[in-house]
């Protein structure tokens, strides 16, 4: 049985007092996914949201952020959406970020499916996926983050010659997502099996996931998607 994540203290007053940093949360209610994307829209005016009009790039599953902040204070010149649907989650991240007082980073407590509510057409430059979760059993393939129902989405999202970056461990899981990508009209670019195999590269950022894997030996599988067709 697994268990539920104990809810933070004083969650809500900690959420509201990040409540500056949050663009999106929810769907307005609706529970249906799908719908609410086809349906539902509050598209982020990203000028206003950062200040200014620098490339946005975002982060599917930021988990407790070390990988999106450490992006950003490299980039200061780039603006970061973190996206993670769980809120007690997300408040971790949203935390630190105001305490280290990083200015190029907001937050979407949202589901993926629900990016076309808030994520305006083609304005990503890029979509980082980090040890996105593989989902190997039967019958979940439409879930995992690279199947082509996804991989559609972020076509409409990317601009031409945005890209798509995906880092996984598992090796299944990344040989589905080289052919969804081809499949869909991505063009396959610097595929690696083994990122780590001359040792961490000076540009790549090391999840906290990432670091656990490499310690035990296990490649990590790295690939850049990119997006250079009209939807």
């Amino acid at each position: 049985m697994s268990m539920r994540m104990r809810r933070k203290r004083n969650f809500d007053a900690r959420m509201d007092a990040c409540g500056d940093l949050l663009l999106a949360k929810g769907a307005n209610g609706i529970l249906n996914m799908k719908e609410a994307a086809e349906t539902f829209r509050a598209l982020v005016d990203f000028e206003k949201a950062f200040g200014n009009h620098q490339p946005v790039v975002l982060e599917i599953g930021c988990g407790k952020g070390g990988f999106v902040m450490e992006l950003a204070v490299r980039e200061p010149n780039v603006n970061y959406l973190a996206l993670e649907k769980m809120s007690n989650v997300i408040l971790t991240p949203m935390e630190e970020v105001k305490k280290r007082g990083i200015g190029n980073i907001r937050f979407l407590n949202i589901r993926a499916e629900c990016l076309p509510c808030y994520i305006p057409e083609k304005s990503l430059s890029a979509i980082y996926l980090n040890f996105s979760t593989p989902l190997p059993k039967l019958g979940y393939a439409t879930q995992r983050l690279t199947h082509r129902n996804f991989l559609n989405v972020y076509k409409k999202l990317l601009k031409t010659g945005g890209k798509i970056v995906q880092k996984t461990d598992d090796r299944e899981f990344f040989e589905f997502s080289l052919q969804e990508y081809e499949a869909c009209g991505f063009a396959v670019e610097n595929v690696t099996y083994d990122l780590h195999e001359n040792g961490n590269p000076a540009w790549n950022i090391v999840t906290e996931y990432e670091r656990k894997w490499v310690e035990c030996g296990s490649p990590i599988h790295r690939v850049e998607a990119v997006w250079n067709g009209d939807v």
